[in-house]
C-alpha cells in the first residue's frame, strides 16, 4: 500500500508549519496596522511571496540530498528566503472587518486563549515579577500592539538582510509598522545546533502523518529517526485528523482550516549566572553525599536538561557525554518505563517535565505507565532559533556577561491552551508533576524559579535518598505573542476583507459552499479555484459560439469554466467542482501540477492525448492520459506513472510547474517547442525543451535554465503557477497574449513570434477574485 505523505505537497499550509524553514539566519518583525484597508492591500502584495509547505519540503529533500552527497557539509549554491505571516487576533479583526468570532468562544479553550492574548494570560503561564508583562518588549497589551508578525528565514545574512529591507519599504508604503525586529541566528562551529546555555536543541520534535514517512518496521515512528512517534497532523494544522482527546476539529471556524496557531516568545539567558547555579547546587549535593564523588557541572547540567552538550540522552549514556557520536546526538529512541523514580533522569528534568513519554504514571503507582501515544495530544511543534553573541567571559564587547543573549521560541499547535499553556502551567510550573509523589518532584529548574526540587539518589542500602534543591531563575520572558499563520486561501481571503467560509447551516452545508448550477450542468463550488495549478483546453469546446471552455485544476478539485471572445472576456462557471479521484486516470494523484498535450495527438478519431505531470509523496512523476470528445469526454488512463527521469529534456527537475508553448514553433518540422517553468531547490526557474512528433516523442533539452528576472512581463512575481492563452489572442498581428496565474494574481502579457520572441506586460496583477468563474 502506497504510504500517504500528500501533505508534502500542500500549497495551502504554510511552509513552517510541518516542513520548518530550517535556515541559519532569521528575523522577526512585530507589525502594527495604522490603516485597516492599506493593510489589506500590503497583505494582498506579501501573499505570493508566502512560503508553502510544498516549497519548503522540495527545498529541504534537495538540501538533505546535497548534505549527504557532499559528506555532511552544507551545499553553498543551494539557497532560499522564506517568509511565513501570522496575526493576532485584533489583527484578524481588523484585515476581516469582523469579528473572528462572532460567538465567545469555548471556556478553556484554545480558541479563547488566542482571543485573549498571552498578556492576559501571563499570570497562570508563571510570567509574573520579572517575567510579567510589564516588562516586555512586544505583545505586552499595552504599548503598540502587535496585529501580524511576519518570520523572515534565510540562509546567509546578506539575502536576509536584503529580504528584511524589502518588507520594511512594503510596509512602510501601506502604513504598516514595524513594533520590534527580532534577529536569530543559528550558533557557530563547535555550538552548532545549540541554545546559549550550551545544549544541542530541537532532537524530540515529533513527526506527522501524511507528511513523515514511516518506518516500515515501527509505522508509529519516522523512517531513519527511531523513537520519533508520528503525531496526528490535526494536532499541528486545524481541521486535520487529530487525536480523539483533542478539540473537536469540527468545533473550529472554516477560517482555521489549514493554518495553525503560533506561540512567539522571547526568552532571555543568563548563561554566566545558569552555570554558576549548576557548580553551587553541585556542592549541595556533594555536601549531602548524593551525587558520585566525581560528579561534575557538566553532570548535574545534563541531569537537569536530561541531555549532554552533545543531544546525547543521560538515560543512555549516564556518565559522560560522547560529541563524537552523531548517533547518540541524534538518539531520540527511548522513553523512561524503566526509570518511573527519576534515578537515571530526574523526574524535574526539563525533557521529562516538557514530554513524559512512557515514563507517567498515574498518581495510583499500582497502575502501569501511561503509553507515549496517550500524550500524542499535548505534543508541540518548536522552531527556535537563539539569539545574540555566545558567551564569552574575556569578551568586552558582544559575547560578554551582560550581552543580550537568548532563544526566540516559536511553536506551532492546533489549540494553545491543551498544548503549549497546558506543558508550561500543568507540568513544567507544577511542583506537584509527575503527580501523586512525596515529596512532590518540583518544577522545571532550567526554565524556571524552582525552589521545591526533589533530587533523588539511591542509597548503599538500595532505599531512595532525598534531597532538598532550591533554583533561582536564569530565564526571563521579554515578550510574547499568540498569533495564528493561516492559510494560503484565508490569507486571500483576509486581503479582500472577508474570513474564508462561514458557519454550518440547518441543511449541515457550509454557507461557504453553494450549488452552481450552468447550461444544466450542476456542482459544489466549494470556495475559490485559486491559485490555480492547471488550465487545460476542453478538445472539442475551443471557440465555439464565441466561448471557449476550460478545465481548472486547483489541489484534489477541478472545474469547468467558459470564457467569451471580446475585449471583455467574460467568464462563467459551467459546472462547479468535482474530486480529482473520481476519474480512474487520476487515481492516486494528490493533484495534477499539469498537462501538456501530444502536439501530434489532439483529436485524432475523436480523442486527444495527453502527459500528466504529478507530485505524489514528494516524487516528480508522470503518467499518459486521453480524454474524448463529445458530451461524456471520457478520461482513461493509457500508461502508468513514470519517473521524471525519462524525460532527457527535464533532467535535474524537482517539480514540472507549467509549459507555455512557444507560439511560433509549433509543429514546424515535425518538432514543437516549449518554455518549461520548474521548481527545483525550492526557486523557480525556466528551460527551453522540443517534443518531435512520432511515437517515441523524443524530447530535447534547447537550452538550459535561467532566472524567471529575464521576462520583463514577469517582473515581480516570485513562480508562474500557469498559463491561460486568450482564446482570441493567438497569432494576432505576430503575437499571442496569455492570462499568468501566480498565486492569488494573475496578469495578461504578450509574447510576440519570431526571434527572442520579446514579451510585454499588457496589464499588471489583479486579485484572482476578479474572476466570476474562481471565486
Amino acid at each position: 500500500m502506497a504510504t500517504d505523505l500528500s501533505l508534502r505537497e500542500s500549497d495551502e499550509i504554510q511552509g513552517d508549519i510541518l516542513a520548518g524553514f530550517k535556515k541559519d539566519n532569521v528575523s522577526v518583525l512585530f507589525l502594527k496596522f495604522e490603516d485597516a484597508a492599506r493593510a489589506r492591500d500590503w497583505l494582498r502584495q506579501i501573499t505570493p511571496q508566502i512560503s508553502t509547505t510544498r516549497e519548503v519540503a522540495a527545498f529541504n529533500e534537495a538540501f538533505s540530498r546535497a548534505r549527504r552527497t557532499s559528506g555532511g557539509d552544507d551545499p553553498k549554491t543551494l539557497t532560499a528566503t522564506w517568509l511565513g505571516i501570522s496575526f493576532t487576533y485584533e489583527g484578524l479583526r481588523m484585515l476581516a472587518t469582523t469579528d473572528p468570532f462572532p460567538a465567545p468562544p469555548p471556556v478553556g479553550s484554545g480558541l479563547e486563549a488566542f482571543k485573549e492574548g498571552s498578556a492576559r494570560r501571563a499570570g497562570a503561564l508563571g510570567d509574573t515579577g520579572d517575567n510579567s508583562p510589564e516588562s516586555w518588549l512586544f505583545g505586552n497589551g499595552k504599548g503598540q500592539p502587535v496585529h501580524a508578525v511576519l518570520k523572515i528565514s534565510a540562509d546567509t545574512e546578506k539575502d536576509l538582510q536584503a529580504a528584511v529591507e524589502a518588507q520594511r519599504i512594503a510596509a512602510a508604503e501601506c502604513r504598516v509598522l514595524i513594533v520590534y525586529q527580532q534577529n536569530a541566528q543559528t550558533l557557530l562551529g563547535s555550538r552548532r545546533g545549540k541554545e546559549h546555555f550550551g545544549f544541542k536543541d530541537g532532537i524530540s520534535e515529533p513527526g506527522v502523518r501524511g507528511f513523515d514517512r514511516p518506518d516500515p518496521n515501527r509505522p508509529e515512528e519516522v523512517e531513519g529517526h527511531p523513537g520519533t512517534r508520528i503525531i496526528p497532523a490535526g494536532e499541528f494544522v486545524c481541521g486535520l485528523d487529530n487525536d480523539p482527546n483533542s478539540f473537536p476539529k469540527d468545533k473550529y471556524p472554516d477560517w482555521t482550516r489549514n493554518g495553525s496557531f503560533q506561540v512567539v516568545r522571547r526568552l532571555a539567558q543568563d548563561v554566566p549566572g545558569w552555570w554558576s547555579q549548576v557548580g553551587v547546587k553541585l556542592k549541595e549535593l556533594k555536601l549531602a553525599k548524593a551525587v558520585p564523588d566525581g560528579a561534575s557541572t557538566e553532570w548535574l547540567a545534563a541531569r537537569m536538561v536530561g541531555r549532554w552538550r552533545s543531544g546525547a540522552p543521560v538515560c543512555h549514556f549516564q556518565d559522560r557525554d560522547v560529541p563524537n557520536n552523531p548517533a547518540a546526538s541524534a538518539d531520540n529512541d527511548f522513553d523512561f518505563r524503566d526509570d518511573l523514580e527519576g534515578l537515571v533522569t530526574p523526574l524535574w528534568s526539563h525533557l521529562r517535565k516538557t514530554s513524559p513519554r512512557a515514563g507517567l504514571q498515574a498518581p495510583d503507582p499500582s497502575r502501569p505507565p501511561f503509553d507515549a501515544k496517550d500524550l500524542d495530544s499535548r505534543r508541540i511543534m518548536r522552531r527556535g532559533t537563539p539569539y545574540g553573541a555566545p558567551f564569552d567571559p574575556a569578551s568586552e564587547g558582544p559575547g560578554g556577561p551582560d550581552d543580550p543573549r537568548g532563544l526566540l521560541f516559536i511553536s506551532y499547535q492546533a489549540d494553545i491552551q491543551r498544548q503549549f499553556e497546558f506543558i508550561q502551567a500543568d507540568w513544567m510550573d507544577q511542583s506537584d508533576f509527575p503527580p501523586g509523589r512525596n515529596p512532590e518532584p518540583g518544577k522545571d529548574p532550567v526554565i524556571l524559579a524552582a525552589d521545591d526540587v526533589d533530587f533523588e539518589s539511591r542509597e548503599s542500602d538500595g532505599s531512595i535518598k532525598h534531597t532538598s534543591l532550591s533554583f533561582a531563575q536564569f530565564v526571563q520572558t521579554t515578550g510574547s505573542v499568540y498569533a495564528f499563520m493561516p492559510s494560503l486561501g484565508t490569507l486571500r481571503a483576509l486581503a479582500d476583507g472577508r474570513l474564508t467560509g462561514g458557519q454550518t447551516g440547518q441543511n449541515g452545508q457550509s454557507s461557504g459552499q453553494t450549488q452552481t448550477q450552468q447550461g444544466g450542468q450542476t456542482g459544489t463550488q466549494g470556495g475559490p479555484a485559486y491559485p490555480c495549478d492547471d488550465f487545460l483546453a476542453v478538445p472539442d469546446q475551443w471557440r465555439r459560439g464565441g466561448r471557449t471552455q476550460f478545465w481548472v485544476g486547483h489541489g484534489d478539485r477541478y472545474r469547468k469554466i467558459s470564457v467569451a471572445d471580446g475585449s471583455a472576456h467574460t467568464d462563467q462557471l459551467v459546472k462547479g467542482d468535482s474530486a480529482l479521484s473520481a476519474h480512474d486516470c487520476f487515481r492516486g494523484v494528490d493533484r495534477v501540477d499539469c498537462l501538456l498535450p501530444m502536439p501530434d495527438l489532439q483529436n485524432p478519431g475523436g480523442k486527444s492525448w495527453y502527459w500528466c505531470f504529478h507530485s505524489t509523496g514528494g516524487r516528480p512523476q508522470y503518467r499518459t492520459i486521453s480524454i474524448t470528445c463529445g458530451s461524456t469526454h471520457t478520461a482513461a488512463l493509457e500508461r502508468p506513472d513514470r519517473d521524471l527521469t525519462a524525460w532527457n529534456s527535464l533532467n535535474g527537475v524537482g517539480r514540472v510547474d507549467c509549459f507555455l508553448p512557444v507560439p511560433d514553433q509549433q509543429r514546424v518540422g515535425g518538432k514543437s517547442w516549449y518554455w518549461c517553468f520548474h521548481t527545483t531547490g525550492g526557486r523557480q526557474q525556466y528551460r527551453l525543451i522540443s517534443v518531435a512528433d512520432g511515437a517515441a516523442h523524443t524530447d530535447v533539452l534547447e537550452r538550459t535554465d535561467r532566472e524567471l528576472s529575464q521576462w520583463g512581463s514577469l517582473n515581480g512575481v516570485a513562480a508562474v503557477n500557469c498559463f491561460l492563452p486568450v482564446p482570441d489572442c493567438q497569432r494576432i498581428g505576430g503575437k499571442s497574449e496569455y492570462w499568468v496565474f501566480h498565486g492569488d494574481s494573475y496578469r495578461r502579457i504578450s509574447v510576440a513570434d519570431g526571434s527572442g520572441h520579446p514579451d510585454r506586460l499588457v496589464s499588471g496583477s489583479r486579485s484572482c477574485s476578479a474572476w466570476n468563474s474562481l471565486d
